[in-house]
């Protein structure tokens, strides 16, 4: 008789995509080759984040902007089959109307989720715009606000007005927890830089050391406010070496330096090294991709000539590559924003970014090959993954 075929032990991925219209969850085969969707979910809200807890690996929390209902952050801990609205969304602090004080500041939308340490369940982290920083020590039913950032007068000064920053509105985000130690966290806020805590929240440090600004416009380098980091990614492998996509540019820092550097004057000059998203290798610190975006002139906020790519370092951002099979040659004018790129933890990798026309790509070759696996959706706003 014939051996029995053995069964795939391989954990099957799922990808959530947060869009402008709704929520969609795609659950894949073992191989990654067919894709069963699920959605739409809250259809017609505005999702900036989507995203599974790692911890337990059946808590979902949607960040969300209801319409007329305004903020709030649902939860399922079902994996999307029902979901509850948090009793206590992230709000700012009431702050009293006194002539001449400092002006009080309502959520516009919760834009960034991070569960917190491993050995922290239910703790989770979310950034907003207008820039705050927000702690849920209940799975995300409640929230209140964390730390100093929120109302200290040198950051409110380093965050701007709410009419600063990018044209969807200010934002803090890429809120990263050292899995070494729960109380060190990185946080960027656009604009205001890179700032960072080793005792959770009690006071933090800036970091903005090596990083350039846009020329012309009689910029500090100095001065956080001056700073627009679009994502910052923590190296699994080594958290002590961080990537950074920058409005001037992608950088790396190996603590304990202070100091960036900008790694991307080695990408090519007619493609440049402006974007928003960052991806690293789950296990390689050397390994990086970046989807880069035509910067120039009025920043079209399109891919570079109408010809999407990714560009991957293999060398810690010393050279890179440009991986752009199986997609548009010409004609291409759509870009990635800052959360819509992300990798599983596959052997080998697998890629997967959401475009600003609604395609969903992925690759499984870490980067090598790509397909698109979804059209026709919404503006997409994040892209996640997990391994089931």
């Amino acid at each position: 008789m014939p051996a029995k075929a053995k069964k795939s032990t391989a954990k099957r991925a799922v990808i959530l995509v947060a869009t402008r219209k709704g929520a969609w969850v795609f659950h894949g085969d073992a191989s990654r080759r067919k894709w069963r969707v699920d959605g739409p979910h809250f259809l017609g809200h505005t999702i900036s984040h989507l995203v599974l807890d790692p911890r337990d690996n059946r808590t979902l929390l949607a960040a969300a902007k209801t319409g007329h209902l305004g903020p709030t952050v649902f939860r399922s801990t079902d994996m999307g089959k029902t979901w509850k609205e948090s009793t206590q969304p992230p709000a700012f602090a009431k702050v009293p109307d006194v002539p001449g004080g400092q002006k009080g500041r309502s959520v516009d939308h919760t834009f960034w989720l991070t569960p917190a340490h491993a050995n922290e369940p239910n703790v989770w982290y979310a950034g907003t715009s207008p820039q705050g920083l927000f702690r849920s020590a209940d799975g995300g039913v409640t929230w209140a606000p964390f730390s100093i950032i929120n109302d200290d007068p040198q950051y409110r000064e380093w965050m701007g007005t709410v009419q600063d920053g990018t044209p969807d509105g200010p934002k803090l985000h890429s809120i990263i927890v050292d899995p070494r130690d729960a109380k060190h966290l990185y946080i960027g806020m656009s604009g205001g830089g890179v700032h960072e805590t080793h005792d959770g929240g009690a006071s933090w440090k800036v970091l903005i050391d090596g990083m350039e600004v846009v020329q012309g416009y009689g910029l500090d380098p100095k001065l956080p406010t001056c700073h627009d980091p679009h994502c910052l990614r923590m190296c699994p492998s080594n958290p002590d070496r961080i990537y950074q996509q920058n409005h001037c540019g992608i950088y790396r820092i190996d603590r304990p330096s202070d100091t960036w550097l900008r790694i991307g004057k080695s990408m090519p000059k007619k493609v440049g090294d402006v974007g928003f998203p960052l991806v690293v290798h789950p296990r390689d610190d050397n390994t990086a991709w970046v989807f880069p975006m035509d910067g120039s002139g009025v920043w079209p906020r399109t891919s570079p000539d109408g010809k999407p790519a990714v560009y991957v370092t293999k060398n810690a951002g010393k050279t890179w590559q440009r991986q752009d099979a199986g997609m548009p040659k010409s004609q291409g004018w759509w870009t990635v924003k800052r959360q819509c790129m992300t990798g599983d933890t596959r052997d080998p990798v697998g890629l997967y970014f959401g475009t600003t026309s609604g395609e969903l790509w992925m690759s499984r070759d870490e980067g090598l090959k790509w397909a698109c696996i979804a059209r026709n959706l919404p503006e997409i706003y994040a892209v996640e993954t997990a391994l089931m």
